[in-house]
């Protein structure tokens, strides 16, 4: 399968995702949208991955790709194939199906627990979040997953689009990046670590790839 996926900057990559792919075989491309890079035809696609950025869904005035962006995103949805989605690349698929996206009461950054749905995901486990923005579900998802911040933290459409707020394919050299680029937004609020705080946690990232190594199978790996 051919897989493409969309960068918004470039500390943010695909994590334990980009290995994945290579072990099973998928064809990959990328477009930097940071960089100015365009849009491929939708058609070469068979899977979409979109990536989490420090922009919001509604920065479309510092950042004018983003109409664009969210007209690819919506073709291939209609195209029935299959998309992931994590943190912003969740908000722009539910912005995208008809639902809002705003800033949420409480960052989250760090390590925390989250309920899940007891299929998709299991009923209690533990992701590394970075986000401020969150979403409603939109019609005709399913919503998977939540924690004391935030409420809607994944949802899945028609059984092929999902989105998920938090980041399952986080390394820790994926984590230091991010951290290094956008420590500024780490302040003292109740959902907000220190990197010296997250440092106890950094075992728990093997788990949570594990966890997205499945959902990049059911994905990705059809029949």
């Amino acid at each position: 399968m051919h897989i493409h996926w969309l960068q918004h900057v470039p500390f943010e990559g695909l994590g334990c995702i980009e290995p994945w792919l290579a072990k099973n075989k998928h064809e990959v491309s990328c477009t930097r949208l940071w960089a100015g890079d365009s849009l491929p035809v939708i058609k070469r696609g068979d899977g979409l991955i979109v990536m989490g950025g420090s922009m919001g869904v509604y920065d479309e005035a510092l950042y004018p790709w983003l109409a664009d962006e969210k007209e690819f995103i919506k073709q291939i949805i209609v195209q029935n194939k299959p998309v992931l989605g994590i943190c912003l690349g969740a908000q722009l698929i539910a912005e995208v199906l008809g639902s809002r996206v705003w800033k949420n009461d409480q960052r989250e950054i760090g390590f925390f627990p989250l309920a899940g749905d007891g299929r998709v995901f299991p009923e209690k486990f533990t992701a590394f979040h970075w986000h401020g923005d969150t979403f409603g579900i939109p019609e005709g998802a399913v919503h998977l997953a939540s924690s004391t911040a935030c409420k809607n933290q994944a949802f899945i459409y028609k059984d092929n689009v999902l989105a998920l707020q938090f980041h399952l394919e986080t390394t820790k050299e994926s984590l230091l990046a991010l951290y290094e680029h956008c420590k500024n937004e780490v302040t003292v609020s109740p959902f907000i670590q220190t990197l010296e705080k997250m440092r106890p946690s950094f075992p728990l990232l093997g788990n949570a790839n594990a966890l997205m190594f499945n959902l990049l199978k059911r994905l990705f790996c059809r029949e």
